[in-house]
Order: structure tokens, then C-alpha cells, then sequence
């Protein structure tokens, strides 16, 4: 009978060490979940679509418009009195109604995507402070919007301002109030996509979040017009829409807020439809 070999428990401990030592750390960072969400947005094709169309929205509706404000310039025809006092940034920017729509939806695709494929449990075991996903998927789409709706906004302004270069509405990139309508344009469109992520992670569900997000963008404003006017005139500027657009106007007309007064009051929106987001998903089940 062969006789048996002891095999000290030291010796066993120690080879056993070496391989624990070779296993990689894992550390959870803002870093790490930034970078997830970065790669999780770039890598849907939806993603491209959608930003190509927020972007041609806004060109091809600018030029849209400045090519008939040029035309009825030029002939002579009668022009209404909204199109008679038009500017070169206020046609340029004709197609942010129609961009903030596209922003908006890819916003909830974003978040509320993840819960109609269920990838959003794969997401929270890797994050289980849960928190950090939704600053992540908010800033990282926000700041990307942020980007492609100035650059678009900047693009569509320097077309119009050739078409229209010789008649009543032309302007310069270094005209008063210019630049700050630009990056106001950016701004909004920015923030709307950040409401719609968070639409996408309270509500859960990519056509709830889209149906409150058009309702709210589109239909809202226009049940509140209904309104008699001395309701009307106070409630309206404090719409998001309405907001927003005071951030972008080269001339504001009564009844509407200063471009600070409409920032702090679109991102006093923002913030609350944050938190909503944000107790739903701590306090929650995915």
C-alpha cells in the first residue's frame, strides 16, 4: 500500500494565494458608469437616426423659412406681421419645435428601452446604488444633445444668413443677442432630451413616456391658450415650451420671461421631473 503524503495547510494557503492576488480588482466609479452609459448610447442605431434628424429638422426648416421670407421680400408680396418682423435668427431656428420632438424621444428611448428588453436589471445589479444610472444616462444624453443642437442651430443660422443677406432680417453672428439665442436653442434642446430620460425612468414604458412628453411639448400650450387671456398671460410663460423659447428670443414680446427668468423656470421643470425619476427608481423595483 502506497503510504499516504500529508500536504501542510500552509502550503496549501500559500498556493492558493498567488491566484488571489492575480484576480483584478473591481472598483464602482462615476468614471465607470459614465463610461457604460457612453458606450450603451453610441452603440444603438436609433441613437444616430435620431440625432441625424434633430439635426436636419433644424437645417431644413431654417432654410425653409428664410427662403420664403426672401421670396416675399424680393416679390413684394403681403407678409403677415409675425413674418414681417422675422430675423435671421428667428427663421434659423424655426425647426426647434420639430427637433425637440426628436430629442425628447430619443431621451426616453434611452432609459425607458431598457425596461421593455429588461437589460435595466442587468444595469442595477452592476449599479445596485441605482442613483448614479440615472445622473449618468441623464448628463451623458444631455450633454450630447447639448452638442448636436448648438452645432445645428450654429450651422442653420450661418445658411439663412447668406440666403437672407440684403433684406430687413439679415444679421451677423456678432449682432447683439445672437449668440446668446444660439446657445439659448442649445440649451433647451439640451434639457429636453434630459426631461425625456427621466420621463423614460419614471413612467417605464417607451410609449407612455413619449405621449406625455408630446402632450406636454405640444398639447399643453395650446389647451392653455384656450384660456381667457388674463389666465392665459399668467400661466403660459411658466410652460416648458414657453420657457424655453423665452431663452432663445432676440425680442421678447409682453407676457413672456427674460432668457434667465426662462432658464431657471425650465430647469426648475427639469429637476422636478428628476426627482420623480429618481424616487421611482430607488424606492422601486426595476
Amino acid at each position: 500500500m502506497t503510504p499516504s503524503i500529508a500536504i501542510p495547510a500552509v502550503a496549501s494557503a500559500s498556493a492558493r494565494s498567488p491566484a488571489k492576488a492575480a484576480r483584478p480588482g473591481y472598483r464602482l466609479s462615476g468614471g465607470r458608469v459614465l463610461h457604460s452609459e457612453w458606450a450603451k448610447l453610441w452603440s444603438l442605431r436609433s441613437t444616430w437616426i435620431t440625432l441625424g434628424l434633430a439635426v436636419l429638422f433644424l437645417v431644413a426648416f431654417g432654410l425653409l423659412a428664410a427662403v420664403e421670407y426672401k421670396s416675399r421680400i424680393s416679390s413684394g408680396q403681403h407678409i403677415d406681421a409675425d413674418f414681417a418682423t422675422a430675423t435671421a435668427v428667428s427663421l434659423s431656428l424655426f425647426g426647434t419645435n420639430f427637433a425637440q420632438l426628436a430629442l425628447g424621444v430619443l431621451g426616453v428611448l434611452v432609459t425607458a428601452g431598457e425596461y421593455s428588453t429588461g437589460m435595466i436589471r442587468s444595469t442595477l445589479i452592476a449599479v445596485p446604488r441605482r442613483l448614479p444610472v440615472l445622473w449618468s444616462k441623464s448628463a451623458v444624453f444631455g450633454v450630447v444633445a447639448l452638442v448636436v443642437a448648438t452645432a445645428g442651430a450654429v450651422i442653420t443660422f450661418l445658411l439663412t444668413s447668406g440666403i437672407l443677406a440684403g433684406t430687413p432680417g439679415a444679421l451677423t453672428m456678432w449682432n447683439p443677442g445672437v449668440l446668446r439665442c444660439l446657445l439659448g436653442a442649445g440649451i433647451y434642446l439640451g434639457l429636453v432630451g434630459v426631461i425625456g430620460t427621466a420621463l423614460g425612468v419614471l413612467l417605464r414604458s417607451v410609449a407612455g413616456g413619449i405621449s406625455v412628453l408630446v402632450g406636454t411639448l405640444m398639447l399643453v400650450p395650446g389647451l392653455i391658450s384656450l384660456l381667457p387671456s388674463a389666465w392665459h398671460n399668467n400661466i403660459s410663460p411658466y410652460l416648458p415650451t414657453n420657457a424655453g423659447e423665452s431663452m432663445f428670443a432676440l425680442h421678447h414680446a409682453p407676457h413672456t420671461l427674460a432668457p434667465p427668468a426662462g432658464f431657471a423656470v425650465l430647469l426648475g421643470w427639469t429637476a422636478l421631473i428628476l426627482g420623480g425619476a429618481a424616487y421611482r427608481l430607488v424606492y422601486t423595483d426595476a
